[in-house]
């Protein structure tokens, strides 16, 4: 199956640096990204009370 992807790369002209470029950006862009569970809960209920009743 390797073989075969070989032979269509070359017909079509895909470059080994293009298969490195495209190895490089899923490496960089593949990863999960940040966790965004906390973000459910709406922001004025994670923030803490700031109001002072003397």
């Amino acid at each position: 199956m390797k073989r075969l992807q070989q032979w269509f790369d070359l017909i079509a002209g895909i470059s080994h640096e293009e298969h490195a470029r495209l190895e490089r950006a899923k490496a960089i862009f593949g990863a999960t990204g940040p966790d965004v569970d906390s973000l459910q809960m709406p922001a004025c209920w994670r923030r803490s009370a700031r109001v002072v009743i003397l």
